[in-house]
């Protein structure tokens, strides 16, 4: 065992999130225990919620950590390559709750779907322990591809599905929504945060096997958490009607075969590309079509629906780039200081956590002055934020010169630029997509909200791809030359959609909601 008087930054860090871990851990089991209908004034179910997603979120966001590192160390792609592939997993992760939720929908319903979903994700993180010896040639790597199309399934199934029964605790009107949903995506940031550093640090370390195994490992008590927490859920995410034996065992097969299509369409990163491009016009066709069925005020949400989506793969689109050629950049030309380069990925859900208390007590200050942006309006500010990062960047390079490494202060710029950004742009959405959506399909409009998350992370590869140039080895200057361009596009972007802003929250008709459960 290394002695305690050796330790580094990253090891102090390490133990820390252990700590935290357990303090956690023993929090969330004392909170799953109690028999009373509310906590600190919000539901029950909302805290089991909260910690299930918070051990999804441990394990997906740990072995995000570790991804693009393993590729391009362990399976040894080039960085062009490697960043494809991270793009084009992490956007079909955001593409299968459109099917998942359209099967919770109809026939699953929300409680049943994310349980599957729940053991899909754990078999999925335990096959990535599975590392054989390195290389492409190495055939261990088939796994790995299964390993990524367990994972990518599994998502679908739980994601849009555990967010649709937050809001379903709560009446459409009611003041608590938005701070719930704040809680809730503490719940995924506290999950993020200590995965990455637990599982990052392990991973890096020690061995890649051991990271993913601890990864597994968290998403099998998130599992736990929600199954002994089903009482507290009120009767939520129930099916819509008795649901037959033989149809719910026929869904379950047919997240098996996605399983196997996955394995086979993952290898194949351009097929990606095509295929999210042609579901995201008939996902636009279907959505227009729907909205043109509908009364005046519930089409029109769906247009300001529509509208958020739009601008949905831009925001992802840089933010994304933490985990993978920003991950490499800074292993490779950012000042360290010794601390291994997936624990900055920490960073962002640390920052989470700090701040979206702040935020929203900022929020609920200026809705008491009538001074509160709309949803719109925030995606706007999130926008310029994320631009803005990256323009931080260029200036932390410029200031460094080209023969020393970027000082590690702007890496913490750039994420809390991202962080505030994402506090504007994730959590309204989330909320808003459930609130407008109409009832009969508001797991598939959440579903669409994830398609467009997808959407941005398919982007985020293709930048990091650009960043690699001809030969596929990133360049500091073709980075940041990448880098600075983009960010100032998105930085207008960002003003022009926060000008109209106030035309879309007009289509949202929120003072015409009508106050009922789903």
């Amino acid at each position: 065992m290394k002695d305690i008087s050796t330790w580094n930054e990253g090891d102090w860090v390490a133990a820390i999130a252990a700590v935290a871990l357990f303090a956690v851990l023993a929090i969330g089991g004392s909170l799953a225990s109690r028999r009373s209908e509310e906590v600190a004034g919000h539901p029950r179910g909302l805290f089991v919620l909260f910690y299930a997603e918070m051990w999804e979120r441990f394990s997906y966001y740990g072995m995000r950590a570790l991804l693009i590192l393993y590729l391009t160390k362990h399976w040894l792609f080039d960085d062009g390559s490697a960043n494809l592939i991270y793009g084009a997993y992490t956007s079909v992760v955001y593409v299968t709750p459109v099917l998942g939720g359209y099967l919770a929908d109809k026939w699953l319903g929300q409680r049943k779907a994310v349980l599957f979903g729940g053991v899909l994700l754990a078999l999925g993180h335990g096959l990535m322990a599975f590392e054989g010896n390195g290389g492409q040639a190495d055939p261990t790597i088939n796994i790995f591809w299964l390993a990524l199309s367990f994972i990518i399934v599994g998502s679908g199934f739980l994601k849009a599905n555990i967010s649709v029964i937050v809001g379903q605790l709560y009446g459409l009107t009611d003041e608590r929504r938005d701070g719930a949903y704040s809680i809730f995506y503490m719940g995924v940031n506290v999950g993020a945060a200590l995965g990455t550093i637990l599982v990052g640090y392990l991973g890096e370390t020690i061995g890649w096997g051991y990271g993913f195994g601890l990864a597994g490992i968290g998403m099998v008590a998130g599992l736990i958490i929600f199954a002994i927490g089903k009482p507290s859920l009120q009767g939520r995410g129930e099916p819509p009607q008795l649901l037959e034996q033989a149809r719910e065992f026929s869904i379950y097969g047919v997240g098996l075969a996605a399983v196997a299509a996955m394995w086979l369409l993952i290898q194949y990163q351009s097929v990606v590309g095509t295929l999210l491009l042609v579901s995201g016009v008939i996902l636009l066709g279907y959505m227009v079509y729907v909205a043109s069925k509908l009364p005046k005020e519930p089409r029109e949400r769906i247009y300001a629906i529509l509208f958020l989506l739009a601008f949905q793969p831009i925001f992802w689109g840089l933010f994304e780039q933490a985990g993978g050629a920003l991950t490499l950049f800074t292993d490779r030309f950012v000042d360290r200081g010794g601390v291994p380069t997936s624990l900055f990925q920490s960073i962002n859900p640390i920052f989470i956590v700090m701040f979206a208390p702040l935020m929203t007590w900022l929020w609920t200050a200026l809705a008491a002055k009538g001074k509160e942006p709309s949803a719109p309006g925030k995606f706007g500010y999130g926008l310029v934020l994320v631009g803005l990062g990256f323009v931080a960047l260029v200036w932390g390079d410029a200031m460094a010169g080209p023969e020393a490494k970027v000082a590690v202060f702007f890496i913490f710029l750039v994420y809390w630029l991202h962080t505030i950004g994402e506090l504007c742009l994730s959590p309204m959405g989330l909320s808003a997509m459930n609130r407008l959506s109409p009832r009969h399909i508001a797991s598939f409009v959440m579903g669409a909200w994830f398609f467009a998350t997808a959407g941005g992370n398919f982007v985020a590869g293709l930048i990091g791809e650009a960043t690699g140039g001809e030969d596929g080895v990133m360049t500091r200057a073709l980075a940041v030359e990448v880098y600075g361009t983009i960010g100032w596009w998105v930085v207008g972007i960002g003003v022009a959609v926060i000008l109209v802003a106030p035309l879309v929250k007009r289509w949202m008709h929120l003072e015409k909601l009508e106050d009922a459960r789903p």
